[in-house]
């Protein structure tokens, strides 16, 4: 196995040396983090005034968790620690309540995600000669413009193509001889079931590596994917809160995620009891971000459930080895790649004054895409009218969530009565996606 580093002394450092560099750098972060009237007084509360108070890793413990709604409730500043005009990237998610999640990068951080994005990538075996198609959404998103930069800094000739038009996508893929995709596990299984539409198979393209990420899928998916396009598909972990992908890649021995520990402290805790749990053990995954100074963020709750390997990796990176994702600890839904939580589309359809307290929301598997729809019970008048006043509330409805979500989804309109009625707990959701 040809094993490749980016920065060889950082990847096989040893863990004593890596577990100095995230006091130094944790102590540098809580230096910036005392700017904020949020973490002045967080960290008074844990006893923490000045840098130095934090000697040693088990000093985190000291240290509060925080959560998605401690970023939307000190939206939109309340977390930053420098000047507005010493931060050069805003990137910012969809939040449940209609508050969005916003992250603040100086020149700094930037520079220092990219390396992370590049040290990723070459992992995979990735060099300059390499063509990268980025299918993945730009924008507020974090995950296009984070690959891209990655791929830019190692040298690869970058196509920032974006999501969706697949006619497009393959067309590029054969005109520039793409060797490398980041892509949703669902889209790239979406193009294998048209590619016959556009006179093309597998072995006319020139894929080598695909970057996968973004939505939850099966160990089956990824081999599925290998199996039908003759490449190597790579998991990856990221999220917006700190800093979106490039948090846990895999190498080329694809045995689950490194988490570049020099740039995020780890750990898993009992969700339940928020205590910690050996490798090995699945629980939450909490994180530090070390390498951010804009917007310091601590023992940040992700909710994702994982576990660490507690044995080496063949590669020979001290890193340890984060596990695909195992479940959440919400109810948030994945839906073609995009964070969607039920709470946000009941916001936007209890806002409507035609639409009565019932509804549901579906998932399922059309093809090899998620197919959302949202079932809302209407008021009785609204059946007497005519069917352009129901087409006109579908229409409203759907551009509302659309705006919120950044999904269209389809929208049923059903008189009082025709959904199912819960005494207890209301079942809202119904996921019908298949696991593949």
């Amino acid at each position: 196995m040809n094993v490749t580093f980016w920065n060889k002394e950082v990847e096989t450092m040893s863990r004593g040396g890596i577990e100095q560099l995230q006091v130094s750098r944790m102590q540098q972060r809580i230096a910036d983090a005392l700017k904020t009237p949020f973490y002045q007084h967080r960290l008074a509360r844990a006893g923490i005034s000045s840098p130095q108070q934090f000697r040693s890793l088990s000093d985190m413990q000291k240290l509060p968790f925080a959560a998605k709604d401690d970023l939307r409730q000190n939206y939109p500043t309340g977390l930053l620690a420098v000047a507005m005009e010493q931060v050069v990237r805003i990137h910012s998610s969809s939040g449940t309540t209609g508050i969005p999640t916003v992250i603040y990068l100086a020149q700094e951080d930037l520079n220092a995600w990219t390396d992370l994005l590049a040290r990723s990538i070459v992992a995979t075996g990735c060099t300059r000669k390499d063509v990268f198609q980025n299918m993945m959404s730009y924008g507020l998103f974090t995950g296009g413009l984070g690959l891209h930069y990655g791929a830019e800094r190692v040298g690869m000739t970058v196509i920032p193509v974006g999501g969706g038009n697949t006619q497009r996508q393959i067309q590029l893929m054969k005109n520039f001889k793409t060797t490398v995709l980041h892509i949703t596990p669902s889209y790239l299984l979406h193009i294998h079931s048209r590619l016959n539409e556009f006179k093309t198979r597998p072995q006319d393209l020139h894929l080598k590596k695909a970057f996968l990420g973004a939505e939850p899928y099966s160990e089956n998916t990824r081999l599925k994917l290998e199996e039908l396009y003759g490449i190597d598909a790579y998991n990856s972990y990221g999220l917006s809160e700190m800093n979106g992908p490039g948090v846990a890649f895999e190498c080329v021995y694809k045995q689950d995620m490194h988490l570049w520990e020099d740039a995020y402290i780890l750990e898993i805790i009992d969700p339940a009891t928020g205590q910690p749990l050996p490798d090995g053990e699945k629980g939450e995954v909490v994180l530090t971000n070390l390498v951010r100074s804009a917007m310091p963020l601590f023992r940040y709750r992700t909710r994702d459930l994982a576990f660490v390997h507690p044995e080496p990796c063949p590669c020979g990176r001290t890193h340890r080895r984060l596990s695909r994702i195992q479940g959440r600890t919400d109810d948030m839904l994945i839906v073609n790649g995009v964070n969607v939580f039920p709470s946000q589309i009941e916001e936007v359809i209890m806002s409507i004054p035609e639409v009565g307290t019932n509804y549901m929301i579906h998932l399922a598997r059309v093809g090899s895409l998620d197919k959302l729809t949202v079932k809302v019970e209407i008021y009785s008048k609204m059946f007497t009218g005519e069917l352009n006043a129901l087409d006109a509330l579908k229409n409203r409805i759907r551009d509302r969530l659309r705006a919120l979500i950044t999904i269209n989804p389809s929208i049923e309109l059903h008189e009082p009565g025709a959904l199912p009625v819960f005494e207890g707990k209301a079942k809202r959701v119904v996921d019908e996606r298949e696991k593949l």
